[in-house]
């Protein structure tokens, strides 16, 4: 018996042909329309673009049976009308200028065509002046008067009913609900001088009416997420970045709450994806997914938006400062903890900060910075009526932080830095108004008590010095550049063609980086020098984890965060340890060096420093009131 396997069949040659229009305009349809989300998203988009102030969608069966989205914009003459219906005719662009400076939502001309192809679609509409609407049926092809006022009406209904086999695919009427409002969602946050309605089966469902922004975030996305998130603002050149982006403790456990605009056009990309995540590095607990609702504006012919058909895919000219900027914009959003916050409240350190926003830029130079945030080394234990506290003996000043680094340093072959200059305290503020309060207890020598004007405040001793402790080493390494060392022997790796690709275009970078690594072969990869401080650790892997950051995102944070992970280990030892019995005054201390630090709110792993329970929180466990 034979039991090789069957040949496969002979090719039979087929002749070339050109393929049918409206097969076209279903292949067509496949990568513009998924669901019926897709629709929405197009006809919101043209709706924009005409100029709405009013959008109303109408769902039937989650949209798989009927969408309907009205609008007040200008509408469209009834001798455009049948144009409108055309594969690639629209009123946006004209040449390849405007094609590289598109500022309106839609451009490609494809979706009203798309649509008609595998469902039912009918267009109404009115322009200024007209005496009446017009009706036009994409099937029939039918131009009929109609009663509506000034704006435009689309109704699409049984979608893909020309093509069955699409439609198999769809999820539950629920499930294509909730896809459609999301997507009406995402305009609404953009666009808050619009209002929005959604119908779905003749019920209302969601409504936004026309509001400012910060009050259409919070109609959007709720009161809880304005409380915990911080305002995000940053300006230079031809970008600017705003927002807000979620505190670490409000991060949840899937990704549905991260929103991203580019020029008023919501976007998924990676490149800011990992920016903003790198802002949140060693404040993120575990795998939790930080909320954040960024818009950036950026000057046109700097991004091309004709990536992908539905748009939501850009590609920037300089990636790299993209994700900088926007890194470093989260980043300083998230800086201040609470507790410094309200102290940046007090009116005299409100006069210090705005004199220090005087200055444009992303971030602060290192070493310098902003007048109202005063570094912790520098600023000397509040006295208490007491001796200087015995737990800050490890990190009392800057020179025993700059001896700190030199002894970890000579472990790595690299010579200390000497810590920046500090810059001034910030005025005292009244015990009443301390944000973290008196110390007055300690627990099992792991939790330190404190009393505030809101009620108890409880603190991890450990984790939050372990933050006062890591920020202060952070401020002292900062200013350094990367030193380099060359190896005695380099070391040699089988590299992929994109690593070799990438090494030879990011020299430059790689150098900044302390990094030389050259091709040796056409298939290997030869380490010449590496960081000095990170001497110790795996130079394959350092190089292969840099690589692939440069290619994927034309930027790398690995240097900086195996830093930072000596740095942490650091932090960690010199740390005040659980079972640790402190004096008030050695508690106090802490509490106000948390409120000076930083990032203050979590350790360097995420994990929160302090809790408050509020006096009303109090009551209720004891059932005051009642």
């Amino acid at each position: 018996m034979d039991l090789s396997s069957p040949s496969a069949p002979a090719a039979q040659r087929r002749a070339i042909r050109e393929l049918p229009d409206e097969l076209i305009s279903q292949i067509a349809a496949g990568e513009v329309v998924e669901r019926p989300a897709s629709v929405v998203r197009e006809l919101v988009d043209n709706a924009l673009d005409a100029g709405a102030t009013q959008i109303t969608v109408k769902l039937m069966a989650g949209g798989v049976r009927s969408v309907v989205v009205e609008d007040d914009g200008l509408g469209i003459p009834v001798e455009e009308l049948p144009l409108a219906l055309k594969r690639h005719a629209t009123s946006k662009i004209r040449n390849l200028d405007e094609l590289e400076s598109v500022a309106t939502m839609g451009f490609r001309g494809e979706a009203l065509a798309a649509i008609s192809s595998v469902a039912e679609m009918a267009v109404s509409s009115r322009c200024e002046g007209a005496p009446h609407a017009h009706r036009l049926d994409a099937r029939s092809g039918e131009l009929a008067p109609a009663a509506r006022a000034r704006g435009t009406s689309v109704e699409v209904r049984e979608l893909f009913f020309s093509t069955p086999a699409r439609r198999k695919f769809l999820k539950t009427d629920a499930t294509e609900l909730a896809h459609c409002l999301e997507s009406v969602r995402r305009h609404a946050l953009a666009r808050p001088d619009v209002g929005f309605t959604v119908w779905h089966e003749g019920k209302l469902v969601e409504q936004w009416r026309i509001a400012s922004s910060e009050q259409r975030l919070a109609d959007v996305l709720g009161a809880e997420f304005m409380a915990e998130s911080r305002a995000v603002f940053a300006e230079t050149g031809p970008l600017r970045v705003y927002g807000r982006a979620g505190l670490p403790e409000a991060a949840r456990s899937r990704a549905d709450m991260q929103y991203v605009y580019v020029n008023g056009r919501f976007v998924r990309d990676k490149l800011i994806a990992h920016g903003i995540r790198s802002a949140y590095e060693d404040v993120l607990h575990g795998h939790r997914q930080p909320c954040y609702v960024l818009f950036i504006e950026i000057a046109p012919d700097r991004v091309d938006v004709n990536v992908h058909p539905t748009k939501i895919e850009v590609r920037f000219r300089d990636g790299r400062e993209m994700h900088q900027k926007v890194r470093y914009a989260v980043q300083d959003a998230l800086a201040l903890s609470r507790s410094s916050e309200a102290m940046a409240a007090a009116p005299a350190i409100e006069q210090a900060q705005q004199t220090a926003a005087g200055a444009t830029g992303f971030r602060p130079a290192p070493g310098h910075p902003p007048a109202w945030f005063a570094q912790p080394a520098a600023e000397p234990a509040p006295s208490y009526g007491g001796a200087a506290p015995s737990w800050r003996s490890p990190i009392a000043n800057s020179a025993q932080v700059s001896l700190g680094l030199a002894e970890v340093a000579t472990l790595y072959g690299q010579p200390a830095t000497p810590a920046p200059s500090p810059a001034a305290a910030p005025p005292a503020l009244p015990q009443h108004d301390w944000p973290l309060g008196r110390a007055i207890a300690q627990i099992q020598g792991v939790y330190v008590l404190a009393e505030n004007a809101q009620g108890l405040i409880i603190v991890d001793m450990h984790a939050a010095h372990e933050r006062v402790v890591y920020e202060r080493l952070k401020a002292s390494l900062g200013a350094a550049a990367i030193e380099s060392q060359p190896l005695l022997i380099p070391v040699t790796f089988a590299a992929t063609p994109q690593e070799i690709a990438t090494a030879e275009a990011q020299t430059t970078t790689l150098e900044r980086l302390g990094l030389d690594i050259a091709p040796l072969s056409a298939k290997v990869l030869a380490v010449r020098a590496r960081p000095a401080a990170l001497a110790g650790g795996d130079v394959v892997e350092l190089a292969r984890s840099v690589l692939a950051e440069l290619a994927q995102f034309d930027a790398s944070q690995a240097i900086e965060r195996a830093q930072h992970e000596i740095l942490a280990t650091m932090a960690c030892h010199g740390a005040v340890r659980a079972n640790r019995q402190l004096t008030l005054d050695e508690m106090n201390a802490l509490l106000r060096d948390m409120e000076r630090t930083e990032r203050a709110d979590q350790c360097n792993h995420g994990r929160p420093t302090w809790r408050q329970l509020t006096m009303r929180e109090l009551d209720a466990l004891f059932l005051r009131g009642r």
